[in-house]
C-alpha cells in the first residue's frame, strides 16, 4: 500500500531536509537566546565545582537547563537569574520540546498512523464506488450518487490534486491523493471488491490507461467512463469500460432538441435527476414476473428489456414474455411532495 492513501495533503512548500533545517535552525535560535542571556548575566550563576564560571560552563549550563531541569553543579543565585530562567528559559525549554515532538510526530508516528488508519479503512470497504477524477464531471458524479442515497462513506474519490481532493473531503467522501492509472492506487481503493468504478478524467488516453488498470484488477466490474471525443469511445470500450458518456455530444443533442420539444428534454433532464418526479430503474426481473408481458409490469412503466447483453424496445416481440435473467428498465415514480398529476 502507498502511504499517501486516505489523508487529506496538501503540495510541500518544503522539502523534508528544508524542513528539517528549518525546525533545527529554531532550536539553535532559541537555545541562543538562553546562552546570551546567561553569558550576559553570569555573575548570578555559581559554579559548585570550582567556583568560576567560564564560557564553557554558561554553554554547559543553558544545554542542561534547557533539556532537563540541571544538575545542581551550576544554579542561578540571584533574583535576576532565577527570573531569567522562569520566564525566559522555561518556555524555551518547552518550545524545543514541542519542536522535537512535532518532528518526529511528522516524521515517524503521523506514517505510522496514517498506514494504520488506511489500513482500518480499506477494511470497511465492500461494494463500494470508485470515482476517478473530481473535476466537475467527477463532483456532479459523487454529488448525484450521494442524492440517490449512496453513504458518502462508501465513495473513494481518487485525485492527484490536492485542491480537488480538499473540496471533496467536505462532502464526506473518502478521498485518496494519487495517479488512477497506476494499480497501486486502485489497490489502495479496493477496486477488486468495488461495486462501479466512475472515470471522469481530462484526457480519453488517461481514462483509457485507468479503465485498463482496473480491468486487469477487477474482470467484471462495471466501468463507466467519459469521454470527450466521439472517436475515442471505441478506444475507452476496447479498454474494458462498459457504460461509455459523451457529455458534449449528449449536450449537443439535447442542446439542440430543446429548441422544439422543450418539454421533452425537460423530462430527459427529471428522469437523470435523482431529485425528480420520475427516474428510471434497473432491476432484475422477479419470479412472478416471468412470462409476463413488458407493458403490463407494475407500478413502474416497463420500457426496455435486457436479455444477455442484448437491449429488447417495448413494442419488440421479444418484450411480450418476459423470461427469466432479464433485466428491466423502467420508469418508476419518486417521491416528490411537489409533484402534481399522474406522476405524484
Amino acid at each position: 500500500m502507498i502511504e499517501t492513501g486516505y489523508s487529506l495533503k496538501r503540495q510541500r512548500s518544503l522539502t523534508i531536509l528544508q524542513s528539517l533545517l528549518v525546525r533545527a535552525c529554531l532550536a539553535f535560535a532559541l537555545m541562543a537566546i538562553a546562552l546570551a542571556g546567561h553569558w550576559f548575566d553570569r555573575d548570578g550563576l555559581r559554579d559548585n565545582v570550582d567556583g568560576t564560571i567560564s564560557f564553557i560552563d554558561v554553554l554547559y549550563f543553558t544545554a542542561v537547563t534547557i533539556t532537563t531541569v540541571g544538575y545542581g553543579d551550576i544554579v542561578p543565585v540571584t533574583s535576576q537569574a532565577r527570573l531569567f530562567d522562569t520566564f525566559i528559559v522555561t518556555p524555551i525549554r518547552l518550545f524545543v520540546w514541542l519542536i522535537f515532538l512535532g518532528t518526529a510526530y511528522t516524521f515517524v508516528f503521523q506514517k505510522t498512523w496514517e498506514r494504520i488508519k488506511t489500513h482500518m479503512i480499506a477494511n470497511t470497504l465492500q461494494h463500494h464506488y470508485v470515482v476517478c477524477g473530481y473535476g466537475a464531471g467527477g463532483e456532479s458524479a459523487v454529488t448525484e450518487l450521494i442524492r440517490q442515497g449512496v453513504n458518502p462513506d462508501m465513495i473513494v474519490v481518487i485525485d492527484s490534486d490536492a485542491e480537488r481532493i480538499n473540496n471533496a473531503i467536505k462532502l464526506g467522501v473518502t478521498t485518496l491523493i494519487g495517479d488512477a492509472t497506476h494499480n497501486a492506487t486502485l489497490g489502495v481503493a479496493c477496486i477488486e471488491r468495488a461495486s462501479a468504478l466512475l472515470v471522469s478524467l481530462g484526457r480519453d488516453d488517461t481514462a483509457a490507461l485507468v479503465v485498463l488498470s482496473a480491468r486487469q484488477l477487477n474482470s467484471t466490474i462495471p466501468i463507466s467512463a467519459s469521454v470527450r471525443a466521439a472517436e475515442n469511445e471505441a478506444l475507452l470500450s476496447q479498454a474494458g469500460a462498459t457504460s461509455i458518456i459523451n457529455p458534449i455530444s449528449l449536450g449537443g443533442h439535447l442542446l439542440a432538441r430543446s429548441s422544439t420539444h422543450r418539454g421533452t428534454v425537460d423530462y430527459i433532464r427529471d428522469l437523470a435527476a435523482a431529485d425528480g418526479t420520475v427516474a428510471l430503474h434497473e432491476r432484475e426481473v422477479g419470479d412472478q414476473e416471468v412470462g409476463k408481458a413488458l407493458h403490463s409490469l407494475r407500478p413502474g412503466l416497463g420500457v426496455r428489456i435486457l436479455r444477455n447483453g442484448e437491449p429488447i424496445g417495448f413494442w419488440e416481440d421479444g418484450a411480450q414474455s418476459i423470461e427469466a435473467g432479464d433485466s428491466i428498465i423502467e420508469i418508476v415514480p419518486l417521491p416528490n411532495p411537489n409533484a402534481t398529476g399522474s406522476e405524484k
